[in-house]
């Protein structure tokens, strides 16, 4: 089954996704928050996910960000919809200034370099390869 991770923003969530192997993670998409719950429903129709991971925003002092409050909510509704899946929470200091530093060293054109929602998605795929790295 698939292990999936939630970049976790007021305007976009980037959702990240291992193969069913759980050997890769990759970039799945970008969604308003408005319309995750009918994104998961309809994903978990066809794709089996055996754990949630959410990135826990933090300050560098370790204490939670302004953002964490938005953060539990998403928990809570991610547990109250899909109560059968576990969620965990991973530290994701960093995680956007890293993926924008992957998406810079790409060669990317400078307008694609600004895409927010690339960002998101790369930010959940470096979310999810931290987790991957750890448990294995």
């Amino acid at each position: 089954m698939r292990v999936m991770a939630f970049d976790y923003g007021t305007k976009r969530i980037g959702i990240a996704v291992t193969d069913p192997m759980q050997i890769i993670a990759t970039g799945l998409d970008t969604v308003h928050p408005m319309h995750i719950i009918d994104y998961l429903k309809k994903y978990l129709q066809s794709e089996a996910v055996e754990r949630f991971i959410v990135g826990e925003p933090k300050q560098m002092d370790n204490t939670p960000s302004q953002s964490a409050i938005h953060v539990k909510g998403f928990v809570n509704l991610l547990k109250k919809n899909f109560p059968e899946i576990p969620v965990e929470m991973l530290d994701e200091r960093f995680t956007s200034k890293m993926a924008s530093a992957a998406i810079a060293q790409s060669g990317m054109n400078k307008k694609a370099r600004q895409n927010k929602e690339l960002v998101d998605t790369v930010s959940a795929v470096i979310l999810l390869q931290s987790w991957m790295s750890k448990v294995f």
